[in-house]
């Protein structure tokens, strides 16, 4: 029987799931791709620390260059992360002829159309579903099953991380602070977990799935991203009397000649489908002309998840190597003599419902001068909640909003906030209503 070699560097979490899967379900696998899937040869630079698996240590290594260099290593598995050295691997190996699976969603987002066209010149494969929603096989959907699609709307919860913080807040009313303590505690979060509750990592995902989608690349930096930090139990509680729940979302949506591209907190009716999505749990919710929407639910990291995506896409190319294919699939599933860059929609052109907590004093008038400033700049409202008195301290002023344009409810707020009857920043959650 054939074999086909692989290679993987970096072990850390995900490339000890990866090849524990790989071992662990080797006769599986075997039966699936018709040949054995052997990893050859682990680059790490800490040989020593516990990975909780069993492995060969003769085929460790701190060398990187020896996965490269070997002409037996057909699969090349970049499992370190980040915009340094895995991008110098991946290219390297590129050069080698080597196939290449990827998890990292940064260097995807950011320097990802540099990647693919390397992908297509060497004539490989770039592989990366473990780079979105971990376990979640939505980039394999995205480019076979749904393949025939156009591609109206994309919704994510992309991040596990801030959707347990936030099912905290919602279930609990936690503030922020402590759920986030909780989350590093238990070891679901970072210290501190920057990157996922300010919308930067949602956003890498985002971007991914919209290459795929629109078949070119997306400038990482043009996406617009707002995190979860100033979000209160007050919040919740108020959202949750109009009937909404919050949750982190990335949506794109095609606009014709752009596409709308923006990661912010949302507020969406609690009989949606995504307010039930919760914990660390991930889901995207996909949109086609002919298929209608589709839901991909599951884990959206964590070793094992992550793992067996890592290793669906080795078994993919070991299937293709095995059967003697040439001209590998590019990498985004578009073929074309060049990709047109993605022109992304600017935020301040977007209109939306949204929700305004004003923190005022309690004094008469106040409630007609937040929204004879509104009026002015063309905002009204549907529903206003205010609070009963407290003395001698601000209360909160509530507001949803009829759409509104998104460039006129900033000079809106940025008049507001300097009226002497507001004590605070107002807090602002865009609104999804009809999804």
């Amino acid at each position: 029987m054939e074999k086909v070699e692989v290679g993987i560097i970096g072990f850390g979490t995900v490339g000890a799931g990866t090849y524990e899967v790989l071992k662990k379900n080797a006769d599986v696998i075997r039966s699936r791709v018709g040949a054995d899937v052997m990893v050859k040869k682990i680059a790490d630079l800490d040989l020593d620390s516990d990975r909780g698996v069993e492995i060969d240590r003769s085929i460790l290594t701190t060398k990187a260059s020896e996965i490269i260099d070997d002409p037996d290593i057909q699969v090349v598995v970049e499992l370190i992360g980040g915009l340094g050295h895995a991008k110098d691997y991946i290219l390297a190996a590129m050069d080698k002829g080597k196939h290449v699976v990827t998890a990292n969603k940064a260097l995807l987002a950011e320097h990802g159309h540099e990647l693919y066209t390397k992908a297509k010149e060497c004539g490989v494969s770039l592989e990366f579903e473990a780079s979105v929603g971990g376990g979640i096989p939505i980039i394999g959907a995205m480019k076979g099953g749904l393949s025939a699609n156009r591609f109206k709307n994309i919704m994510g919860i992309l991040n596990g991380t801030s959707n347990y913080i936030l099912t905290k807040m919602n279930k609990y009313y936690w503030p922020y602070e402590k759920v986030v303590k909780e989350a590093v505690d238990l070891g679901y979060a970072e210290d501190p977990p920057t990157l996922d509750v300010d919308g930067t990592d949602a956003a890498h995902k985002l971007a991914i799935l919209i290459s795929l989608a629109y078949g070119g690349p997306v400038a990482f930096k043009d996406i617009y991203r707002e995190g979860i930090t100033s979000l209160t139990p007050d919040d919740i509680r108020f959202a949750q009397e109009f009937g909404y729940c919050v949750k982190l979302l990335a949506l794109a949506r095609d606009r014709g000649d752009a596409v709308e591209a923006r990661v912010h907190p949302v507020m969406i009716p609690t009989d949606h489908i995504l307010a039930n999505v919760n914990w660390a749990y991930n889901a995207i919710y996909v949109e086609g002309d002919f298929v209608g929407p589709n839901l991909y639910y599951g884990l959206g990291a964590g070793r094992r998840p992550t793992g067996s995506a890592v290793a669906a896409d080795i078994i993919e190319l070991s299937r293709r190597i095995v059967r003697g294919e040439k001209g590998p699939l590019p990498p985004l599933a578009h073929y074309g003599k060049g990709e047109k860059k993605i022109t992304i929609k600017p935020m301040d052109s977007l209109t939306m419902s949204y929700y305004f907590r004003f923190s005022a004093v309690d004094r008469p008038g106040v409630l007609s001068k937040i929204s004879g400033v509104l009026g002015e700049h063309d905002i009204s409202i549907t529903s206003v909640i205010q609070k009963g008195r407290e003395v001698n301290g601000p209360v909160p002023v509530v507001m949803l909003t009829h759409e509104a344009l998104e460039k006129n409810v900033k000079k809106a707020i940025s008049v507001i906030d300097k009226l002497d009857v507001v004590t605070d920043r107002t807090i602002i959650i865009r609104v999804e209503r009809g999804m």
